[in-house]
């Protein structure tokens, strides 16, 4: 008995650490290139959900498209976002502008949240998708919708990574994260990669959300209840590491499902509150991250 419900919950977590990985992922990458954790990620997670939801529902678009259209509309939002409220700030410069540009990101988080609250209201909404049978291997049992899901977020993550590897535009965000003079130096412009990055990580969050939403449904707090889980698999995979975010999301994906077994789903979230404080005890810079010089 308990095999099973472990195997159940091990592959519920490892479904869950693919779909956390993307805004991780986001939140990851914008901290690599501006060097300060963009909270507000939570609320554009929200808001690409609803983009998805709204082109699948009201124009009857594939899930295929509504991933695009969140990706775009969630991109799209973050570039606003920073250009009106966060851009000076982190233009500044001094000892204590990260602080202050991601306390300023958590005001603007909660901003964004009663923006989508006063144009969708409270209530759930549901993607337009099929009733489909759990499908059974064993003992174990598995949603169609949330393999399709697992496998959506895998081939985003694939995607990032030949973007990483393979283009010139992935080179240089690399280079700016790495050492932002060398590749002013080099011909790099830092505030088009910046743009570039804040883009490609709200666009994360949102294909995040979204994803989220297809296996459950969306409210104006649908990216609120996954930042504290985000921002674990961040820390603990290491803040500056593309692929320490997703070794993250899958470890604190895995560990919140298993916790289940022996906890109540209400204190789910407080594995992620334990696991930054215990990376941040043992290894501050994460599994994957440099430790600063």
């Amino acid at each position: 008995m308990f095999a099973q419900e472990f195997a159940q919950h091990l592959v519920d977590g490892l479904i869950v650490g693919a779909i956390i990985a993307l805004p991780a992922l986001g939140l990851t990458l914008i901290f690599s290139v501006l060097g300060f954790a963009n909270f507000a990620l939570a609320a554009h997670a929200t808001l690409g959900a609803y983009a998805a939801y709204w082109v699948n529902v009201s124009f009857g678009w594939p899930i295929a498209a509504g991933l695009l259209a969140a990706f775009v509309a969630a991109g799209a939002l973050g570039l606003a976002t920073d250009a009106v409220a966060l851009k000076r700030l982190r233009q500044r410069g001094g000892a204590d502008t990260a602080l202050t540009v991601a306390i300023v990101s958590i005001a603007l988080n909660i901003a964004l949240e009663s923006v989508a609250r006063f144009f969708f209201g409270n209530d759930l909404r549901s993607y337009n998708l099929p009733i489909l049978r759990d499908i059974r291997v064993g003992q174990i049992h598995v949603n169609p919708q949330q393999l399709e899901n697992l496998f959506l977020a895998l081939a985003v993550m694939a995607l990032l990574f030949a973007f990483f590897g393979m283009t010139r535009a992935g080179k240089a965000m690399r280079a700016v994260a790495d050492n932002p003079d060398l590749a002013r130096l080099k011909g790099i412009a830092p505030e088009r990669v910046a743009r570039a990055a804040i883009f490609a990580g709200m666009g994360l969050a949102g294909v995040g959300g979204m994803l989220i939403g297809l296996d459950a449904s969306i409210d104006p707090l649908t990216g609120g209840r996954i930042l504290l889980t985000v921002f674990a698999a961040s820390v603990v995979g290491g803040l500056t590491s593309i692929p320490g975010a997703v070794a993250g999301a899958f470890l604190i994906g895995v560990a919140e499902e298993l916790a289940l077994i022996v906890i109540a789903p209400t204190y789910k979230s407080a594995i992620g509150f334990v696991a930054i404080v215990i990376t941040l005890a043992l290894r501050p810079q994460g599994l994957f991250g440099r430790p600063r010089a």
